[in-house]
């Protein structure tokens, strides 16, 4: 079983945040990171940030997909060994 690590963990609640600030941009047309450090050079790297943070996030996803198919097959193998 894979563990998942602080990396993981970080990658995540920046993903989370970023997902909240998308929702209210999207229900209220407020963008809190902006409204918090203003709209300059900092956001942009926040967002940039975030933008990473998904695109990690997705290759977690891939990898702890095809770990689970590995153990899946594993599994099936067992199953064949015990029955024959």
């Amino acid at each position: 079983m894979t563990r998942v690590n602080w990396f993981d963990w970080t990658a995540l609640v920046v993903m989370v945040i970023g997902g909240l600030n998308w929702g209210l941009v999207g229900f209220f047309s407020f963008n809190l990171i902006t409204a918090i450090f203003g709209a300059g050079t900092f956001s942009a790297v926040l967002f940039a940030i975030i933008g990473l943070a998904s695109l990690y996030s997705i290759y977690s996803l891939s990898k702890i997909g095809t770990m689970t198919s590995m153990r899946g097959m594993q599994t099936e193998k067992e199953d064949i060994r015990r029955a024959a």
